[in-house]
C-alpha cells in the first residue's frame, strides 16, 4: 500500500500521542487491586510477627536472637500510615530475606531509593551536592538518613500543616537537638552547636519550630510547582527576614501551605484564609490580646447597661409600692 505525505504525518502524530499516553501511565502507576492489597497485607503480617514489640514479647519460633531483633523493631501502625504501606516488605527486602534467620549479607542487598525513584533521586542529588550537609558528610548521608521509608508520608497527603511540621522537623531536630545523634554524622571532633543559642535572634524559636519547618528558612526559594529543595543552607545563607513569611506575599504560600492554598483556590477563588488562619501577617492578623480586651470592654458595657436598666425597673417598682 502506498502512503502519501499527509497520511504518514497523521500516522506519526498518532504514534506520538500513544507513546506519550503510555509514558504518562507508566509515570502514574495504579495502585494494587483490593485482592492484591489483601495478599500484600497478609505477607507483611508475617514480617511483623517478628519485627514488632509483640514479636519480641512472643517470638513465633524458638532460638531467635532477641537482642538483635530488638534493634529491628518496626512500628506497624506507623508503617500502615506511610507512603509505602501498599507495598510488600519484600519489594525492598528481597535477596537473602527468604531465610530465617535472614542471610548475614541480606541488608547489603536491600533495594535503595533510586531503584524506584531514580528521576527524583537524581534531581535531589544535584541539590544535595550544594547542601551544607554535603561538604564533609556526603559519604555518611543517604536518603534514609532523613527519610525513614517505614514512616514518611509526603506533605500533600498529610494535608494538616501541624502534622507536616511535626514530621519534617523531627528529622532536623532529631540530629541538631541531640548530642548522640549529631555525633553519628558530624566530622570527627566537631561538637553539636547549642541550637537555642544559634537561633537566639529568632523570637520564640521553639514555638516557631512547632509552627513552621526548619526547611522554610534553610532551603532556597523554588517555583510554586516544584518540591522543597534538598539544598540545605547554612546559617549564613539561611532566611532571617521576618517579613518573608509574615506578610501578605508570604513565602509559606509556596512552601508549607502550598497544598492547602491549591485546595482553597479551587473552592473559594482566594487563599487569604490559609495565611490568616495559620500565620501572623503584619497589618492583617488581629492581635489576640487587643481582641480579648475589646470583647471584655463590650461585655462590661453591656453588663453595665443591663444593671442600670434593672435598677431603674426596681426603683420604679419600689416607688409605686410606697405610693399605695
Amino acid at each position: 500500500m502506498r502512503w502519501n505525505a499527509g497520511a504518514r504525518l497523521i500516522l506519526m502524530i498518532g504514534l506520538a500521542v500513544m507513546s506519550v499516553s503510555a509514558f504518562a501511565e507508566s509515570e502514574e502507576p495504579k495502585g494494587p487491586s483490593p485482592a492484591m492489597q489483601e495478599k500484600i497485607r497478609k505477607a507483611n503480617e508475617e514480617c511483623f510477627s517478628c519485627h514488632s514489640a509483640e514479636g519480641v514479647k512472643n517470638p513465633p519460633k524458638p532460638g531467635m536472637d532477641l537482642k538483635k531483633l530488638r534493634t529491628l523493631i518496626r512500628d506497624k501502625e506507623a508503617f500502615h500510615g506511610s507512603d509505602h504501606q501498599r507495598l510488600a516488605c519484600t519489594k525492598c527486602h528481597n535477596e537473602g530475606y527468604d531465610e530465617h534467620p535472614h542471610a548475614p549479607d541480606a541488608k547489603d542487598n536491600t533495594s535503595s531509593c533510586p531503584d524506584c525513584h531514580q528521576k527524583k533521586a537524581d534531581h535531589a542529588q544535584e541539590q544535595f551536592d550544594k547542601s551544607v550537609h554535603a561538604k564533609n558528610l556526603a559519604e555518611k548521608f543517604t536518603c534514609t538518613t532523613c527519610h525513614n521509608p517505614h514512616v514518611m508520608r509526603i506533605a500533600k497527603k498529610l494535608v494538616d500543616p501541624k502534622k507536616i511540621v511535626a514530621q519534617d522537623n523531627r528529622i532536623c531536630l532529631g540530629c541538631h537537638d541531640s548530642d548522640e545523634r549529631f555525633a553519628q554524622f558530624a566530622p570527627d571532633g566537631k561538637s553539636r552547636p547549642a541550637i537555642d543559642d544559634i537561633h537566639a535572634w529568632l523570637p520564640n524559636a521553639r514555638i516557631h519550630w512547632k509552627a513552621v519547618r526548619c526547611v522554610e528558612c534553610h532551603t532556597p526559594e523554588v517555583a510554586a510547582d516544584e518540591p522543597i529543595s534538598h539544598e540545605i543552607l547554612d546559617k549564613k545563607r539561611a532566611e532571617k527576614r521576618c517579613v518573608t513569611c509574615h506578610s501578605r506575599d508570604s513565602a509559606l504560600m509556596v512552601r508549607l501551605y502550598r497544598h492547602l492554598a491549591e485546595e482553597d483556590q479551587k473552592k473559594y477563588g482566594f487563599v487569604n484564609g490559609i495565611v490568616l488562619s495559620n500565620n501572623y501577617v503584619i497589618g492583617s492578623t488581629r492581635n489576640p490580646l487587643v481582641d480579648t480586651l475589646m470583647v471584655g470592654l463590650a461585655v462590661l458595657t453591656l453588663g453595665g447597661v443591663l444593671i442600670h436598666a434593672a435598677l431603674r425597673v426596681l426603683m420604679h417598682y419600689l416607688r409605686r409600692s410606697n405610693n399605695k
